[in-house]
């Protein structure tokens, strides 16, 4: 029978992370020229026989911004708090709403702060960068940082590598 000390000695905080494009602007331009490939590729008619597709220009301006909206992605990662943190926490930022367990607004700002490990933040820096970054992307630090409290103690399980290793002969041990 294993001896608490000994398991306790090798438990770790359970952690996650997220990745978030920081240049908006570039992912917005990305967008924007995509609807206009689609739109060139329905419409284009060549003249004659040399005549080069619009869509390849379009295609590589589109290619050199995803390098450069790859260049600004931030990883975000996250560590379990302790259980007596945490808890001071959701009580720190009760909800208006009895249905509610936590404020919507003040604590997901204050579990991104308290748990994210790398970069480091003050809750004034989550609120700077909830003034840039999409409701979609507070979302996902937010999930990061919920995942990262509340899931289960399981390994997760990866579809995508299971498959990757059927396809090629090889599985999990």
């Amino acid at each position: 029978m294993p001896d608490i000390k000994a398991l306790l000695a090798n438990a770790k905080p359970r952690e996650g992370s997220t990745k978030i494009l920081l240049d908006g602007q570039v992912a917005g331009e990305i967008e924007r020229l995509e609807a206009e490939l689609l739109q060139v590729s329905e419409d284009w008619q060549p003249s004659d026989l040399t005549e080069q597709h619009p869509g390849r220009k379009i295609s590589e301006r589109i290619a050199k911004l995803r390098k450069q909206a790859k260049a600004s992605e931030a990883v975000f990662r996250f560590r379990y708090i302790g259980d007596e943190a945490y808890s001071s926490l959701l009580a720190a930022h009760p909800s208006k709403d009895p249905n509610e367990g936590f404020d919507s607004v003040s604590f997901p700002r204050a579990l991104i702060a308290a748990s994210c490990v790398d970069p480091v933040m003050s809750e004034d820096d989550v609120k700077a960068l909830f003034e840039v970054v999409t409701q979609g992307q507070i979302k996902a630090l937010f999930d990061t940082a919920w995942d990262v409290h509340n899931s289960s103690g399981l390994v997760p399980f990866s579809l995508a590598a299971s498959a990757l290793l059927g396809a090629l002969g090889g599985g999990e041990k």
